[in-house]
């Protein structure tokens, strides 16, 4: 028997037919990877990115367990947005299509109350919605989950970056202990792990994709003769690779500070980070490069000790490090899990010595290559993805991330695709929205209310 059947798993019936009838037949390396262990009820991570076929590797396992004759909510399933938890709900129904008289019900910010209430009140089997309405419903009594046997985080990076996690953390508060946990996510940050620790119970790690591999980063060295070429280099490099985020190394503070300035200038989204920024500046910067609104951070090695900002596309040194381990440890941080990293970097004749002692540590030669073509400087400058929206309001006036995407997304709205990461602070709060919707973002939250309040909202920007 093939191993890799959707027939060799010890399914229903029904759904083993339903599942050939919908056509499919093999698993994907995810679904092969972890629904053994989801069929035999052990909690699991699984990390793959989107498109792996994950829904219906947690989907067939709550289905499998289901009891239909049982009326309560036996699995939640939480997403980060409601157009994910539709598509959801709607793949959960797919492959439940032989059980007869199954109720999923979608729970999501953004839509009506009153409606949700209604169908809570005639039950339901499957619930998938968004953590911050789920949690609005629990703290209201209108959804009781004392028979859930399974939860399921789905995206679980992208909810941490929404700022979903204290709604995770009150969910959490109101499951039974004994239950099944299951957690998807396409990166495996440690937020995530401290998650995984706080509310699972020895889960088995399933990847599906090659993790970050320093032989998958292409290095590039270029000379340059002087700082008039080395600025020109770094615009060219920028608008060759155009990368989403790249980290650009200065090795002093006041350098950073000067090339983030000039690189504005010239038009491209930069931001400075180094010693002498206040702590607000300092969060803000962080904010708006993490959730790439800003698409250059330029830093000096001690200000971007730390840093936990996942998958950049590249690293530019605009000076060679001041030694070849910390020249390891700069490039180290690109690429993407599965994918390859660019790493670039500048130097001149003064520092042939950096030059010699790093073709020492790497055991290689170092040939300088031709910068790309002047022509690339005549050509418009590529601008960041998202746009940062700050409000007037935080923690302490009880602004949640759930009333943030609920007011974007709304009646009228923006798709919840389009919203990013949301940072909640004391007395503030950021959201990142795509670039082309930034102006109705703005205005939907400026003239809206959250907790029935009008706060002031902003365009963060340099």
């Amino acid at each position: 028997m093939n191993p890799a059947a959707f027939s060799s798993l010890t399914l229903k019936p029904d759904l083993l037919h339903n599942l050939l009838s919908l056509g499919y037949e093999e698993m994907t390396p995810i679904q092969a990877q972890s629904l053994p262990h989801i069929l035999v009820g052990k909690d699991v991570i699984a990390q793959g990115k989107t498109g792996s076929g994950k829904t219906a590797a947690f989907s067939l396992g709550l289905l499998e367990k289901l009891n239909v004759k049982q009326f309560q909510v036996q699995s939640l399933v939480l997403c980060p947005t409601r157009e994910l938890a539709d598509q959801v709900a709607k793949e959960i129904r797919r492959l439940a299509r032989t059980i007869h008289n199954i109720k999923v019900l979608t729970l999501c910010g953004g839509m009506p109350f009153g409606p949700q209430i209604g169908s809570l009140e005639h039950g339901a089997h499957i619930v998938v919605g968004t953590p911050g309405r789920v949690e609005e419903h629990l703290r209201k009594g209108t959804l009781k989950l004392n028979n859930l046997t399974t939860l399921v985080l789905d995206e679980a990076d992208r909810m941490l970056d929404m700022g979903f996690q204290p709604s995770l953390d009150a969910i959490a508060e109101y499951l039974p202990s004994k239950r099944q946990t299951l957690l998807f996510s396409a990166t495996y940050p440690a937020e995530i792990q401290s998650v995984a620790k706080r509310i699972m119970r020895e889960p088995i790690m399933v990847q599906v994709e090659s993790t970050h591999d320093k032989s998958t980063i292409q290095q590039h060295f270029f000379k340059v003769t002087d700082d008039k070429q080395r600025m020109t280099a770094l615009r060219l490099l920028l608008m060759k690779y155009q990368p989403e985020s790249t980290l650009v190394f200065c090795n002093t503070k006041r350098e950073a500070q000067e090339v983030a300035g000039e690189l504005v200038n010239y038009g491209f989204s930069a931001v400075a980070l180094h010693g002498d920024l206040e702590q607000r500046d300092r969060d803000q910067t962080l904010i708006r490069f993490a959730n790439r609104s800003a698409s250059v951070l330029v830093a000096t090695d001690v200000a971007a000790r730390g840093l936990d900002i996942e998958a950049l596309d590249a690293v530019i040194n605009y000076q060679l490090a001041r030694d070849s381990e910390i020249h390891i440890h700069r490039i180290g941080r690109t690429g993407r899990a599965g994918g390859k990293g660019i790493a670039c970097s500048l130097y001149s004749d003064r520092e042939h010595y950096k030059v010699v002692m790093l073709e020492d540590y790497l055991d290689r030669m170092i040939v300088s290559e031709a910068l790309p073509s002047m022509n690339l400087l005549d050509k418009p400058v590529f601008h960041s993805a998202m746009e940062t929206l700050q409000i007037d309001g935080g923690k302490k006036q009880k602004v949640r991330p759930g009333d943030i995407l609920g007011a974007l997304t709304g009646e009228n709205g923006i798709p919840g695709t389009a919203v990013g990461k949301i940072n909640i602070a004391d007395n503030c709060a950021y959201v990142a929205v795509s670039r082309d919707v930034y102006k109705p973002a703005l205005q939907k939250l400026g003239q809206g209310k959250l907790k029935g309040r009008s706060f002031r909202v902003r365009l963060l920007r340099s």
